[in-house]
């Protein structure tokens, strides 16, 4: 019992510390995702054969039409540590963005970067490298495109927590984000063997971010801005002429007193 004494008997106050495991209760849209997740991975376990139609294979997204692909992939995993881990990062970031966007939101986030990641895999499946062929024909299995973009989400909404480094070094979220980029990043780019993989999480990070950016104004409000100073500056051009205005007879612009400044 937190308190201290005051005289011959002891007030007891509440204490200001708290102690915590993990970010809480489950919520709606994180149980429901790991429930499914859990099961997708327990069927394909059971007929390994429906792997290649649930998992993402561009060569059969584009040339079949199997356009589920890209959404159903996120609930296959190729192994037991994969699914483990990535239904950890899920209940670690997931609870507390869906109670702050909410679960509709949240749903719709987390569809958007699962796919999107997806949609990167494609497009470097047909890049004009030796590796991309490979890719094009192979199966991509996993959520973990949706979680790189809960990661960034989490740490556009919380960028000063702490998240902790191989759970001993506490790294704010904003600085984790951007380690976690970079590394993608380079290793898409230098390993043909596993450049697929860090490019799926790298296409969640980025659609993430840009999603993310658009919903709170800040992409499209750079993009709306650009287009009202150009229209701006094309009336001014309409309009705006030099010291003393129009000169020259008849008024007109370009006789004796110079044109119209752009």
């Amino acid at each position: 019992m937190n308190g201290h004494w005051e005289g011959s008997e002891m007030q007891y106050r509440p204490s200001r510390l708290s102690y915590a495991s993990g970010p809480g209760p489950m919520t709606p849209a994180v149980r429901a995702l790991l429930v499914v997740t859990t099961a997708g991975y327990l069927i394909t376990l059971a007929v390994p054969g429906l792997v290649i139609r649930l998992g993402l294979v561009p060569a059969l997204v584009l040339e079949r039409g199997w356009f589920w692909q890209p959404l159903t992939y996120l609930f296959q995993h190729g192994g037991l540590f994969h699914l483990v881990f990535n239904l950890l990062a899920l209940w670690m970031f997931g609870v507390d963005l869906e109670r702050r966007w909410g679960t509709r939101f949240f749903v719709r986030y987390y569809a958007v970067t699962g796919a999107g990641a997806a949609l990167t895999t494609i497009g470097v499946s047909l890049l004009p490298f030796g590796f991309s062929q490979a890719i094009y024909a192979s199966v991509t299995v996993g959520a973990s495109g949706a979680i790189y973009g809960l990661l960034v989400g989490y740490a556009m909404m919380y960028p000063d927590r702490p998240i902790y480094l191989y759970f001993l070094f506490p790294i704010r979220a904003r600085v984790f984000v951007l380690i976690v980029g970079a590394i993608s990043f380079l290793s898409s780019v230098s390993d043909p063997r596993g450049g697929v993989a860090h490019a799926t999480h790298l296409g969640g990070l980025v659609v993430g971010y840009l999603y993310l950016a658009w919903r709170r104004g800040g992409l499209g409000s750079a993009l709306r801005s650009q287009w009202l100073r150009w229209r701006m500056a094309r009336l001014r051009g309409r309009f705006d002429v030099r010291d003393g205005g129009r000169s020259g007879r008849g008024g007109r612009p370009g006789n004796g007193g110079g044109g119209w400044v752009h």
